[in-house]
């Protein structure tokens, strides 16, 4: 099991961290890359070309025109999920807008604004078709979510 996460900067990656350390809770290899569509776009293509027959799924986060998701589901069949970052400017509406905003034939799936975590969640149950386990994972995790609120519900009412 192998998930790629690509930021477009290294200042993406707190918004990515949860997400990492879950995907590797479930035993799941993370490689995390630097690299942008704009700045680094060789490299980003060597790097899509190295990872394309041993990687089950791609998370692309990117900030402002976020063109990054797109570019990479543009030159791979390996799905691809995007994350918005929120960036100085219209609070990360128009990075959603762009990831979101695919043309027909290249899509991205895309996760809300700056929530890694639900980016890893989206690629284990992805990647849970293939390897069943994960899916008994998800299960608990669903599960272990669910006893904490119904525990934060049972303190709200003073029980």
């Amino acid at each position: 099991m192998k998930v790629a996460v690509v930021m477009g900067s290294k200042s993406d990656y707190p918004k990515l961290e949860e997400g990492i350390n879950l995907l590797e809770k479930y035993d799941v290899e993370v490689v995390v890359r630097a690299l942008s569509a704009h700045r680094t776009p060789k490299q980003l293509m060597s790097f899509l070309e190295e990872i394309e027959d041993n990687t089950d799924v791609i998370i692309a986060a990117a900030g402002k025109a976020a063109h990054l998701p797109g570019v990479i589901a543009s030159h791979t069949l390996i799905p691809v999920i995007g994350l918005p970052i929120k960036s100085s400017t219209m609070d990360g509406l128009d990075s959603l807008l762009s990831i979101v905003q695919m043309p027909k034939g290249i899509p991205v799936a895309t996760v809300t604004i700056d929530l890694g975590l639900n980016a890893a969640l989206m690629a284990l149950q992805i990647m849970s078709i293939k390897y069943p386990k994960l899916k008994e994972d998800l299960k608990l995790y669903r599960e272990e979510m669910e006893a904490k609120v119904l525990e934060d519900d049972k303190n709200f009412r003073g029980n």
